[in-house]
């Protein structure tokens, strides 16, 4: 299998790319390096061991302006996950938003017109469905932030692809991945970087908001199977059980054994109270199944930050 990988140089773009070469399928990364949410070196970095892979092949490129056409010959999927993340900037840069993230799923349907054996597999978010979800895909769309906006009209671009041109696409509605190599904006990779450094953790609102996310291999492994199975719907991505955020700082500190010190600060604009999906439409459509439980994850997501910071501190006091 031929698979386009764009966003390749992003936290879950580094993990399904590096998945698809280690079980023999050729891989096409596709990415521009944006350093707006954290540095491009970071990006760099994920992608260095894929380049000793023969199955593997680099293109920088931003597809804002620049056409994947050149790589769609012979291409049985694209996995889509060129993006920009985050609540709180889209707020303030709603145009890169709007480009990243709306802008650039229209380009590759126009793309995608002109190769119709080709099926796009889009990384959507649970931001999609408002300040709350619990259930299935079927509870209502109503985002809260320009975000959760601008994924939602990605999906309402490939369902009018659909309908007037044809287009086979699963849309992913992944539901916050989480694990070691997380960006470092990210919530559980920010408390785990505090605690670490002994600096105080800041959280929004009374810190008793739920989320149901996804460890990164239980991600990675729905993306394959979408990959492999190319239904023509859309799924939640979601992780079997919900954490409220003070119970997810207390297992990482646990794991760390520190004492983690809180200052509460006001709710986010845009943050989503509570998300538990369910997803048993995967499970019926991808054979499907979440397999890691918060708990494990998150402290397999302490312990690597512990290593890296243990290296970084060493590699600093030798020099």
């Amino acid at each position: 299998m031929r698979v386009v990988v764009t966003g390749v140089a992003g936290f879950i773009g580094a993990a399904v790319a590096a998945r698809l070469v280690t079980e023999g399928h050729e891989v096409l990364g596709v990415d521009c390096f944006l350093p707006d949410l954290y540095s491009a070196q970071i990006k760099r970095d994920r992608i260095t061991p894929l380049a000793s892979h023969a199955n593997f092949q680099m293109h920088e490129r931003d597809l804002r302006v620049r056409s994947l056409t050149p790589m769609l010959d012979g291409t049985d999927v694209v996995v889509n996950l060129a993006a920009m993340p985050g609540l709180t900037p889209s707020w303030t840069e709603f145009q890169t938003y709007q480009d990243c993230n709306t802008l650039v799923v229209q380009r590759t349907l126009e793309d995608l017109v002109n190769h119709p054996g080709i099926h796009l597999i889009q990384a959507s978010s649970s931001s999609v469905y408002g300040s709350r979800i619990d259930g299935s895909e079927d509870n209502l769309l109503q985002p809260i932030s320009p975000y959760g906006v601008t994924k939602l009209a990605a999906e309402q671009l490939i369902n009018a692809y659909r309908e007037n041109y044809g287009i086979k696409a699963t849309v992913l509605r992944y539901f916050s991945a989480y694990g070691p190599g997380q960006r470092p904006d990210m919530a559980y990779a920010v408390i785990c970087r505090r605690i670490l450094e002994g600096l105080p953790i800041s959280i929004t609102s009374d810190g008793r908001q739920t989320r149901s996310n996804t460890f990164i291999d239980d991600v990675v492994d729905a993306t394959l199977k979408a990959c492999h199975v190319r239904p023509n719907s859309v799924l939640n991505i979601s992780g079997a059980e919900s954490i409220a955020l003070l119970d997810a700082v207390a297992i990482i500190a646990d794991t760390l054994d520190r004492e983690p010190t809180i200052e509460f600060i006001p709710a986010r604009p845009g943050d989503q109270l509570a998300t538990h999906g369910t997803s048993e439409r995967a499970a019926k459509e991808l054979g499907w199944h979440p397999n890691t439980n918060m708990r494990a994850g998150l402290r397999l997501q302490a312990l690597r930050a512990a290593k890296d910071h243990l290296e970084v501190h060493a590699g600093a006091v030798a020099h």
